[in-house]
This record gives structure tokens, sequence and C-alpha cells, in this order.
């Protein structure tokens, strides 16, 4: 628990709400967690740099929503709202919020709700790298795929044995196989761009 606390303190948190005694009682809990806090309002254009929770206020109106999500901002969010109508349910599910805090804003129920936002978010961007390693891992497959073809096509080897070549290259330059296979591939466009070769 004690390591929960540490890991709040000196947080940087923006606050993007009108002034007044709603905003005062959030801040001034944010405060006593230890959070570093700046307000904010009206919305602005982008989240300053460092910040890594937003409370942001959502609208009841059309056309008042901010014009970045949760994950532009790259920053845990939790949406503040007046009431529950279904332009408010929008703007939650378009800013990609992490969680809830409706009104009127008691100190109590602000820290879990910051502990859970961040926890999501640290779980989401996980989540998002590694789809990223994934997404990678299949285009260098592709790759060597295709750079295997080729080398096979090109050497009249199997398809086998066009990938023991490559792996040895590879071994002998210390490379990795699939910049081996770029090689290959980048290689063959420049041939295929430069049109059929006169004997």
């Amino acid at each position: 628990m004690k390591k929960l606390f540490d890991e709040l303190r000196g947080i940087e948190v923006a606050v993007i709400h009108p002034a007044g005694s709603d905003c005062n009682v959030l801040v001034d809990q944010l405060k006593r967690i230890g959070c570093r806090v700046k307000v904010l309002w009206p919305c602005p254009a982008t989240v300053p740099p460092g910040t890594a929770v937003v409370f942001l206020y959502i609208p009841g109106q059309q056309g008042e929503s901010a014009p970045w999500t949760a994950t532009d901002c790259g920053a845990a969010m939790i949406a503040l709202v007046d009431y529950e109508n279904p332009t408010v349910l929008k703007g939650l599910l378009e800013a990609n919020a992490h969680a809830v805090i409706s009104k009127p804003f008691r100190p109590t129920g602000v820290l879990s709700t910051l502990v859970l936002a961040r926890s999501v978010h640290g779980y989401e961007q996980r989540l998002l790298n590694k789809v990223s390693k994934l997404e990678e891992t299949l285009r260098s497959r592709r790759m060597i795929e295709r750079a295997v073809k080729l080398l096979a096509e090109l050497r009249s080897v199997s398809d086998v044995e066009a990938y023991d070549q490559m792996r040895r290259q590879a071994t002998n330059k210390r490379l990795s196989i699939v910049e081996v296979a770029s090689m290959i591939v980048n290689a063959s466009d420049v041939l295929d761009g430069m049109g059929p070769i006169n004997r």
C-alpha cells in the first residue's frame, strides 16, 4: 500500500474543469494525495507534456468535447460528469476514459478512482505494446517468406535451402535474418523497377 501512495506522490495531474467549488474539492483532495495539480479551462488544444493523469470535464452539450482522447494524450483519463444523458455518454466513449467521477465531487472516492484509472491505463499500454510487437513479428515473417521465395527462384533451390543460405549469410555478416531478407527484397524491387535485362 505504501508503494501505491509513493507512486502517486509528485505525479503531474491536469484538471480540465471550470473554476468553482466542485473543482476546488477535487483539486484539494488531489493535493492531499500528493499530486502536482494544474487546473486548465477552457479545454486546451493539447495536454501539457509529462501529464500522468487527466481529469476531464465532459459537458452535457454537443460540440464542447476535447479535441483529443486518452489514447492521443498518453495519460490515464478520468471523466468528470454532471449527469448522464446521451451526449455525455457519447462524450465518455469518444474520450476513451478509464474511469468516471460524477458530481457532486467528494473527497472520498478520488483516491480509489485515481488508482483504478492508472491501473487500467497501464494494462492498456501493455496490451498496445504487445500488439505492436506482434505486428512487427508478423511483418518480419512476411519479409522473410518473400525473400525465401525470391532466393529459391533465383538460385533454383528449395525454400528450405534458400532459408539456410539466408541464415548462413546473416551469421557471416553478423546481421539479423530479417535484415538479410530486407536486403534481398529491396534488391529485387530495384531490379524489377529497371525493367527486363537485355542479354
